[in-house]
């Protein structure tokens, strides 16, 4: 991945976003336990912020992936978790299979107007019983006429309590006969008859955004709402999977950087023993091992978004980074918050804030065992394996 003047120019106008708009309202976002949805991503529609990767056709600026990956790793600079999270679902987990795969009807009435930032997106796949097993949901779309009736339930919905509409995956076949070939994905809107999302739920972290349980209760749907072809959900979200990987990668890069600068910063004006704690070889040793760490980081994501502009299948590398930025991000907050001691447990610390916020990363969006099932399957070390 080449990062060009462009690249720069997308980068700086984020950064600048997140630091006039985002960071001064953190604290009271974080307080609230929710976050303006529709007024932030306005502002981020209006500065083309929302389809970097999106065809022109519906609003967006028709760049290659490498621009959304600068877009994502500037959003790391915000002073929470949760805000980039929440802004990504909007840009690359609700959106890259209507893109792709939708209907003229579905990108004018949804993918449009997510691209404006006039309308909320959410991605509704994982079920109380099915989080990393993701061709395990029950949820059920029965054809009636020319309607869709949704029953089920969805767990841990990011932007649940506000977003208009959610690109669901349901059963439209029985999964008993083929589990992956049952599987379609429609755009369900969230005010629709039968749809319940009043259950905020309280998380560990990433508190500014919202997440909901969303119940559907003999939801209808216009059958015009399916995605591509009914059964082929469950692939178009696992290649959906890819662009959700690499920017949960590159977004926390910038988050890591900032814990282990401010960890540096802390223990060098914190005096013990006659000397600043940094003048320990043991902290200084270790911030520069991590740094070095971050750094690769950057590196493997940066190949895998190359692979994937490429058009050659990304999944290992991306499935990689996925990974690694999960276990780093685990790293680099625990071991910076040690040297914080009594003052990094505090809430408002902000290495307190990404131990919280950055946890998340080895769970969402595909589970770090759900990474090395695919990489061990990739690189023939697990599974059944026919006799050579």
């Amino acid at each position: 991945m080449n990062f060009t003047h462009e690249h720069q120019s997308l980068y700086d106008t984020t950064k600048k976003f997140v630091e006039t708009e985002l960071n001064p309202n953190v604290k009271e976002w974080e307080e609230a336990g929710i976050w303006p949805a529709r007024e932030v991503l306005k502002k981020m529609g209006d500065l083309g912020l929302l389809g970097i990767a999106k065809p022109e056709s519906v609003g967006g600026l028709g760049l290659d992936y490498s621009y959304q990956v600068a877009f994502a790793e500037a959003l790391g600079h915000c002073s929470c978790g949760g805000l980039p999270m929440a802004i990504g679902v909007q840009t690359d987990m609700a959106t890259p299979a209507l893109a792709r795969f939708g209907s003229d009807y579905l990108k004018e009435n949804f993918l449009k107007p997510a691209v404006a930032g006039d309308m909320v997106a959410a991605i509704a796949v994982s079920e109380a019983g099915a989080g990393s097993d993701v061709a395990g949901i029950k949820t059920v779309a029965r054809k009636v006429g020319d309607e869709y009736v949704i029953t089920g339930s969805k767990m841990w919905i990011t932007n649940g309590t506000q977003a208009d509409w959610a690109c669901m995956l349901v059963n439209t076949g029985d999964p008993s006969i083929n589990q992956h070939a049952s599987k379609s994905l429609i755009v369900v809107p969230l005010d629709a008859k039968g749809v319940d999302r009043s259950q905020k739920l309280d998380k560990l972290g990433q508190r500014s955004s919202d997440t909901a349980m969303i119940f559907l209760d003999e939801v209808r749907v216009p059958a015009r709402n399916l995605i591509g072809e009914e059964g082929r959900g469950f692939v178009y979200q696992m290649q959906q999977f890819q662009e959700e990987r690499l920017f949960l990668s590159a977004s926390i890069i910038a988050a890591m950087e900032r814990v282990i600068d401010d960890t540096a910063t802390y223990t060098r004006q914190r005096k013990a023993f006659g000397g600043s704690l940094l003048d320990n070889q043991v902290i200084s040793f270790r911030l520069a091992e991590l740094t070095t760490e971050v750094e690769a980081l950057r590196a493997l994501t940066y190949r895998a978004t190359a692979e994937h502009i490429a058009g050659r299948d990304a999944t290992m590398l991306a499935s990689m980074a996925k990974l690694k930025s999960g276990r780093l991000a685990r790293e680099v907050t625990d071991s910076c918050l040690q040297y914080w001691g009594g003052q990094g447990y505090m809430w408002e610390s902000s290495v307190a804030q990404f131990y919280r916020d950055l946890r998340l990363h080895s769970i969402g969006g595909g589970a770090d065992e759900i990474m090395l099932r695919i990489l061990a399957k990739g690189l023939g070390y697990g599974g059944k394996r026919k006799a050579s």
